[in-house]
């Protein structure tokens, strides 16, 4: 059995709260909007995942709990991963190479610069940057995620809220 991941950068966040740290941002209207029509696009694909791990940071956890409202999941499903937050490539690494092998299909939420990053180091495609509620479902030859490595994986989708295709 392969191995799928949807790697996704959370949606545009409000910089609007002078006194408001990063790790607390909320989504702006446009994100909250981009965050129930990228889901929608997952569903209509019959490609909803069967674990999502996100950031904590509120951007990130917002996005996955709207997507996952979208999907008819449960939000106390989410499993949070503090490591996500100012991650880099690495981490994210040892974050899905740690996946339980019994987890086919898992989404995990993220941030820029890392989720591109990693989407470039998994697969090879050239991409510049994720825009915000990018996502990409990356395909792996493998029963176990400890295997996932550089170049190992096949981009089967990517999409961002802007793609009219």
């Amino acid at each position: 059995m392969s191995k799928k991941i949807l790697l996704v950068r959370h949606a545009k966040s409000d910089w609007g709260y002078a006194g408001l740290s990063d790790f607390n941002r909320p989504l702006n209207p446009r994100g909250l909007k981009d965050s129930s029509d990228m889901a929608q696009r997952i569903k209509m694909q019959n490609l909803i995942p069967d674990k999502i791990v996100s950031s904590p940071a509120v951007r990130a956890l917002t996005t996955s709990r709207l997507m996952c409202e979208n999907w008819g999941e449960t939000i106390d499903s989410i499993v949070t991963e503090s490591k996500i937050y100012e991650a880099n490539v690495k981490d994210l690494l040892g974050i899905v190479n740690d996946f339980d092998d019994d987890d086919d299909y898992v989404a995990l939420f993220g941030h820029n610069n890392a989720i591109t990053d990693f989407v470039v180091y998994l697969t090879d495609e050239d991409l510049f940057n994720i825009p915000t509620c990018g996502m990409a479902l990356i395909e792996f030859p493998f029963d176990n995620w400890e295997l996932v490595s550089k170049q190992t994986g096949d981009m089967l989708m990517y999409d961002f809220p802007k793609n009219d295709a």
